[in-house]
């Protein structure tokens, strides 16, 4: 059995992990646990790579892998526009750093491009399913949906991040909660056949205990 730590930007991937990723993992022999950043100190928010790898050498003490879930969109003093870039400078900076306990290969980043919210334009119509929207609301966000090939091409400007986009369709939307009922109603599946990077995180977790 494989100790996976997460480290997750906020409460809503929190939940998400908790909620479909733990019990999705453990059949994969993966034992995962969410860790807000900065877990000592201010919790949550302020996502840079110095923060990201403190976190992630801390953990490797602890953890037999370790990872994160964190959105592209909002990154504090990004130093490239290139998601993909910025995974392999986060990866390169735990691997410099003189705390880490881990091999590379068992610590890696992830980048939500653009934002955690882009996975749950993967299936609109569970928004409705899960009872945090009406009909008129479902297709407000279908019609974003039908303008990118896919949920990550969500573009991630102030006014039309995935989450704000959202939360012009639904006023009352409840970040944490709806986006937890939302991504339960949608499932796994779907999010993987229409976010291909989000995808292939998904393969390397489930992977891990075989690469032991």
């Amino acid at each position: 059995m494989i100790r996976l730590a997460i480290v997750v930007e906020g409460y809503t991937e929190r939940q998400f992990v908790r909620r479909i990723l733990v019990s999705h993992l453990l059949p994969h022999g993966v034992l995962t646990m969410p860790m807000l950043i900065g877990r000592r100190e201010h919790p949550g928010g302020n996502v840079t790579v110095e923060r990201l790898v403190e976190d992630l050498a801390q953990l490797s003490y602890d953890f037999d892998a370790v990872t994160t879930l964190v959105d592209f969109y909002g990154f504090r003093q990004r130093p490239t526009d290139d998601v993909r870039e910025l995974e392999q400078l986060i990866d390169d900076a735990y691997a410099s750093s003189p705390h880490r306990q881990l091999r590379s290969d068992r610590v890696f980043a992830y980048v939500q491009r653009h934002e955690f919210e882009a996975l749950l334009f993967s299936d609109v119509r569970a928004f409705a399913r899960a009872a945090v929207a009406s009909s008129d609301a479902e297709r407000e966000l279908a019609a974003v949906r039908d303008q990118f090939a896919s949920p990550e091409d969500i573009n991630d400007r102030s006014d039309t991040a995935p989450s704000k986009r959202i939360a012009s369709a639904i006023p009352d939307y409840d970040k944490v909660l709806g986006g937890a009922l939302a991504a339960e109603a949608i499932g796994l599946d779907a999010m993987r056949r229409e976010c291909p990077r989000f995808a292939d995180w998904m393969n390397r977790l489930e992977s891990l205990d075989a690469d032991d």
